[in-house]
């Protein structure tokens, strides 16, 4: 087997070690990862409801259900009831979360700092560009079916 790590497994532990350094400066700031990445989705997406944003997280409706819980506990986020239906709870950040949120962008950046230590603008730049290139495809490919033949290994 090749030493070599694949473009999968890098990205994935690259992936978690930012998350697990960034967890080491946040301990301070007393929420859990998956808190401080739902109050992170929610602040670009205000207004959203809790199935639109738990879909945007990648979990189950309860389990964001109970983070949603633990944070609204705290005075970081609301839920309004929709205008014109009753089931529906849209998420909104408290006042009170600005100052937290701000905190936290100053741990990614400087988390993001030193992982970038070394690297020239240029090839941030490339880095970037690579990427979001990738993601781009994948987010294409993704709204295709898998032709039958490539999940059949015979």
């Amino acid at each position: 087997m090749n030493a070599t790590p694949t473009l999968g497994f890098l990205l994935h532990d690259v992936a978690r070690l930012l998350r697990k350094r960034f967890e080491q400066r946040a301990k301070c700031l007393g929420l859990t990862r998956s808190q401080w990445q739902t109050l992170a989705y929610l602040s670009n997406n205000e207004g959203i409801h809790q199935g639109g944003l738990a879909e945007i997280l990648e979990v189950e409706p309860i389990t964001l259900v109970r983070i949603l819980d633990k944070l609204a506990e705290r005075g970081l986020i609301e839920r309004r009831q929709h205008p014109t239906d009753r089931r529906i709870w849209l998420l909104y950040m408290r006042d009170e979360a600005h100052p937290l949120l701000a905190e936290m962008r100053e741990l990614g950046d400087t988390t993001r700092a030193e992982a970038l230590q070394g690297v020239s603008v240029e090839q941030r730049e490339q880095l970037f560009h690579i990427l979001s290139v990738m993601k781009t495809n994948l987010v294409q490919a993704c709204r295709s079916p898998v032709d039958e033949n490539e999940t059949n290994d015979g």
